[in-house]
């Protein structure tokens, strides 16, 4: 399974490391530089996953490295990455809220449905519609499984999600499921599509 071989923990020295970049940060926003360049890539995946849209997923990954700069200073060790990824479910859930229909009196549901080039060309990339089996998933499920493939750890996760470890497990073993249940042969056709 995917998940179970990353499921050990960081290296020890890297994660001092972070910790140690991301509090030299707090007074020194040219050691911000390398945090950026470590987590860029990474950000950007996620909230083009949420977000479904290259030029949303730019803006909010812009968003978040510039309030993870402004809230270094609050930082306070342990896991950067969980921290910054924090920083990242808000921005995507505040940019969710700010969405606005196209043009006045244009009803979202007019718009074309199809993808965009540039959605195209992800999706053939990754080999598969990961989005149309996140869509399957309870929001909390889909949650965790979008940490795990930006790269996150258990512990990382339950910090992100202010939850515990136990119960992060429980979320990623049912989304493992459920996953498991819609890639299968239609031996389960006549089973619920409801992730909830």
């Amino acid at each position: 399974m995917f998940l179970a071989a990353q499921q050990t923990e960081p290296d020890t020295d890297h994660r001092l490391e972070e910790s140690s970049l991301a509090l030299s940060a707090q007074h020194d926003p040219d050691a911000f530089i390398e945090l950026y360049r470590r987590y860029v890539d990474a950000v950007f995946r996620y909230c083009y996953r949420r977000l479904e849209s290259v030029e949303s997923a730019e803006d909010a990954t812009s968003q978040v490295f510039e309030r993870a700069l402004r809230s270094i200073p609050q930082y306070r060790g342990g896991s950067f990455r969980a921290w910054l990824f924090r920083i990242a479910y808000t921005t995507v859930v505040d940019t969710w809220k700010r969405r606005q229909p196209i043009a006045p009196g244009i009803d979202p549901d007019l718009t074309d449905p199809d993808p965009t080039p540039e959605q195209r060309a992800l999706q053939r990339e990754s080999g598969q519609n990961v989005q149309q089996l996140l869509d399957k998933l309870s929001e909390e499920q889909a949650r965790v499984v979008e940490l795990r493939l930006a790269g996150l750890k258990g512990p990382e996760i339950a910090k992100a999600m202010n939850r515990t470890p136990e119960s992060v497990r429980m979320l990623q073993y049912r989304a493992m499921e459920r996953l498991r249940h819609h890639l299968e042969p239609d031996d389960h056709a006549e089973a619920s599509d409801d992730p909830r």
